[in-house]
C-alpha cells in the first residue's frame, strides 16, 4: 500500500505519462485503413493499461487480496462509489468492451472517419488518442482517490489535512 502523499502525486505522473504513451499507440491504429483494427487495438491496449495503472497504485486485484479485510473492504466501496469496477478485480476483456462502449460514439465517429480521404485519418487518430487518454485518466483519479482514502484511513502521510478527490 502506498503510504504517503508525495509518493501518490509522484505515481499519479508516471500514470499520466504511460496514458499518453498508449494513446499515441492508439491512434496510430486508428490510422490503419483496416475496418475494425482500432477497436481491437484498443481492447489490447486498456486490457494491458489498466491493470499496469492500479498496480502502481497497489490496487491490483492481487495487492487488494493481501490486505486485511477492512481495508479490502474500504476499497472495493470507494471504487464502487466511484463507478469504477476495475479496481482490486481481474481485468477481463469483457470489462473492457463495456467501458469501450461508453465511448461509442468517438469511436464509431473515428472508424467511420478514417475513410475519408487525407483528413479523415488525422481526425480519427485525435478521436482515438482522446478516448484512451480520457479512459486512462478517468482510472488513474479513481486509482489515487481509492489509494488517498486508503492513506488517510490509516493516517499515514499529510493525508488527513487534505480532503480525498482534491487536486493539491
Amino acid at each position: 500500500m502506498i503510504e504517503s502523499v508525495a509518493r501518490l502525486e509522484e505515481v499519479k505522473r508516471e500514470c499520466r505519462a504511460m496514458v499518453t504513451k498508449r494513446s499515441l499507440m492508439s491512434a496510430g491504429a486508428a490510422v490503419v485503413p483496416v475496418p475494425g483494427a482500432d477497436i481491437v487495438a484498443d481492447i489490447g491496449l486498456l486490457t494491458n493499461l489498466l491493470p499496469k495503472i492500479s498496480a502502481k497504485f497497489d490496487l491490483d486485484h492481487e495487492q487488494v487480496e493481501k490486505l486485511d479485510p477492512s481495508a479490502m473492504q474500504q476499497v472495493f466501496v470507494v471504487a464502487s462509489s466511484l463507478g469504477n469496477n476495475v479496481i482490486g478485480r481481474m481485468v477481463t476483456r469483457q470489462m473492457v468492451v463495456r467501458l469501450l462502449r461508453r465511448f461509442g460514439v468517438r469511436l464509431a465517429t473515428a472508424s467511420a472517419a478514417k475513410y475519408v480521404p487525407l483528413l479523415g485519418s488525422a481526425v480519427a487518430a485525435t478521436i482515438s488518442f482522446g478516448a484512451m487518454k480520457l479512459a486512462g485518466n478517468a482510472h488513474i483519479d479513481d486509482c489515487y482517490k481509492t489509494a488517498r482514502a486508503l492513506i488517510e484511513a490509516t493516517g499515514g502521510g499529510n493525508a488527513a489535512v487534505e480532503k480525498v478527490g482534491q487536486e493539491p
